[in-house]
């Protein structure tokens, strides 16, 4: 996709404060600074439209990104934070399971995942929820440019095994510093937001 406006519009705590223009909308779900902000960025061509923070836990709400007044990138609160008082987690929980049910015009989910490391337990708790729901979901995992292209695949394998990855869910290698696996996500990303087009009516001569 060649994006020629993207804008931040709204940080949102509950369905009072989503958009009602029924864009398709494509979450992004990961542990705290995994770098989604990043991911956002670098797919959107802006250096700094999605504040990145080195402070782990900072978004606290759900952050609407508006691309070519064609869809909308959410970012969700982080999770696996641990100074983060229970409470806190609690509702932030509540909020992201609601949004991620209910809301009817999420088309995906990217989980984000530091290609480096093994997922963490609340990355493959993450996934094992989304699928028990039959969410679609997409694997993204950052960092690429960290590692050496020679044990890409091995870290690939580890990522899919930890996760026990199924349902046919694609898995993207991204880096938000070189812009690798920036096209194919763009082309998975178009396949869910598409616009539901009406079945063509069959004319009989």
């Amino acid at each position: 996709m060649k994006v020629t406006n993207a804008e931040f519009v709204i940080s949102a705590v509950g369905p009072s404060g989503y958009p009602q223009d029924a864009l398709p909308e494509i979450a992004l779900a990961g542990r705290s600074n995994v770098g989604k902000s990043s991911l956002i960025n670098k797919m959107i061509n802006r250096k700094n439209l999605a504040r990145t923070s080195s402070t782990p836990g900072k978004t606290q709400h759900l952050n609407y990104y508006r691309i070519n007044e064609e869809l909308y990138f959410v970012d969700l609160p982080g999770y696996g934070y641990a100074k983060v008082s229970k409470t806190q987690r609690q509702a932030w929980g509540a909020m992201i399971e609601k949004y991620l049910l209910e809301r009817e015009t999420l088309r995906l989910i990217l989980l984000v995942i530091d290609l480096r490391h093994p997922p963490s337990k609340d990355d493959e708790m993450m996934y094992d929820w989304l699928k028990h729901f039959d969410s679609p979901v997409c694997v993204v995992a950052t960092k690429a440019d960290k590692i050496p292209r020679s044990r890409w695949q091995k870290h690939i394998k580890i990522i899919k095994e930890a996760l026990v990855m199924r349902g046919g869910d694609k898995l993207i290698m991204f880096s938000s510093e070189t812009g690798i696996g920036k096209d194919e996500l763009w082309a998975h990303i178009a396949e869910f937001a598409r616009p539901n087009e009406p079945e063509a009516e069959i004319i009989e001569e």
